[in-house]
């Protein structure tokens, strides 16, 4: 988390040809539970960082193949523009994140670090305007956007992954 987290401040340095490394995901080597290995995946997609599994993937169990292996979190990770994305609103233990993605639209993580579960918003200001499409990347659902933003129950040690759309 230390290391993740700390990455916002490099933005400015990634792009295609130019990664910022925050080092090997630790998913599937244990000491971790299911919400934090989302956090730990959507963070490094949200970096644009390499996604280079350190867990034994010969052995590797279903629920940890569906975090390492979700198509549309991979694909906020390796989209074409390469931006890296930013911490745009901290708020202790809550953070907010936001990517620029290929053709305007955005990804949006809102990342809960405390042990306990939080109500968090992420306003429509700060991904240009309300969205025309919204789609929630670990439920794989779409989602309606309306009002100025969009709130929800993110868990203890959670993540809620959006990539939305003008």
């Amino acid at each position: 988390m230390k290391i993740g987290f700390s990455q916002s401040v490099l933005a400015q340095y990634a792009a295609p040809g130019h990664w910022n490394d925050p080092d090997m995901l630790e998913i599937g080597n244990g000491g971790m539970n299911s919400n934090e290995y989302r956090v730990h995946m959507s963070l490094w997609s949200m970096l644009a960082a390499p996604l280079i599994a350190g867990n034994d993937l010969r052995s590797m169990k279903l629920p940890i193949k569906d975090v390492l292996m979700n198509r549309e979190v991979i694909a906020i990770d390796q989209d074409p523009a390469g931006k890296q994305g930013q911490r745009v609103s901290p708020d202790g233990d809550q953070e907010i994140w936001v990517r620029e993605l290929a053709g305007g639209a955005h990804a949006v993580a809102l990342f809960n670090k405390a042990s306990e579960p939080a109500r968090m918003t992420v306003k429509w200001t700060q991904v240009g305007g309300t969205p025309k499409h919204m789609r929630d990347l670990w439920g794989h659902i779409d989602l309606n956007a309306s009002g100025d933003g969009w709130t929800m129950e993110v868990a203890a040690h959670g993540v809620a992954m959006l990539r939305v759309s003008q």
